[in-house]
């Protein structure tokens, strides 16, 4: 089922394409973390991402 509203949409490609992921233990983090959620290292990257169709 599509999104067609471009609010939602927008929202939606933030949650799933911008988040932060920690070098050390590769679990996901939030944007806004500045330590990883499980071994609490320091060591984060953003997600790689390119636009485009599955």
């Amino acid at each position: 089922m599509p999104i067609t509203e471009m609010e939602k949409k927008q929202l939606a490609q933030k949650h799933r394409l911008f988040y932060k992921i920690c070098r050390d233990c590769g679990v996901k983090n939030s944007a806004a973390a500045s330590r990883c959620r499980k071994c609490r290292g320091s060591d984060l990257r953003w997600k790689k991402r390119e636009l485009g169709a599955k």
